[in-house]
């Protein structure tokens, strides 16, 4: 069974940023899916924090280290360096401040990974100039029932790092299938869907 097989396209992808072995706190883990496959495959140790009650118990029930908690609230009762990765998986976009969980992942993790939906991408902009709420394959809920309070565009985010001097080890760009191309190198705040980034505070050392 290949790793594709067993995980959503995103989340296989951040596989290749995590070293074996490490630890790690998934926020918003959902089902605990990524924390599972790790520890199966790559020796990972660490938590999930998930506030949905009916997650949680899915969670607990495959075995999954997870505690019910709204991101919202903070990462205050963890210590700075407590984990090796904090990842935060198509979640900043709905937190009251993500400026400010990310200031937290970077200070609880040695590297922080966050993925979001692009709101710069041609079909989203379309929407926006026929005068509509954009509902996309990466943005699929409609305006009254979606849980995003604050989306931003691959050149907000960068923008947002280089202000508050985060470093951008890393970064993947994808389209609707999970795929780079040519189109995205091109123009990737106009062709990129979903976004990836593998951060770290500017005093941080590996």
């Amino acid at each position: 069974m290949t790793r594709t097989s067993v995980l959503r396209p995103d989340l296989a992808l951040l596989c290749d940023w995590i070293r074996p072995g490490s630890r790690i706190l998934d926020l918003g883990c959902g089902d605990g899916a990524l924390l599972s496959y790790l520890s199966a495959h790559h020796g990972v140790s660490g938590y999930g924090l998930e506030l949905d009650p009916e997650k949680v118990a899915r969670c607990i029930a495959a075995g999954i280290n997870v505690i019910q908690a709204d991101l919202d609230d903070g990462l205050r009762d963890f210590d700075d360096g407590s984990f090796d990765y904090v990842v935060m998986n198509l979640a900043l976009q709905a937190l009251q401040r993500p400026d400010d969980a990310v200031t937290e992942i970077l200070r609880v993790g040695r590297v922080g990974i966050v993925t979001f939906p692009n709101f710069g991408h041609w079909r989203v902009r379309a929407a926006l100039a026929a005068g509509r709420m954009p509902v996309t394959p990466a943005l699929p809920d409609r305006w009254y029932d979606s849980p995003n309070i604050h989306l931003c565009t691959v050149d907000d985010f960068e923008q947002l790092c280089a202000e508050r001097n985060w470093r951008i080890l890393s970064r993947r760009l994808l389209d609707r299938s999970h795929r780079e191309g040519a189109r995205i190198r091109l123009a990737p705040n106009l062709f990129c869907e979903i976004a990836l980034y593998m951060l770290q505070a500017p005093t941080s050392v590996r």
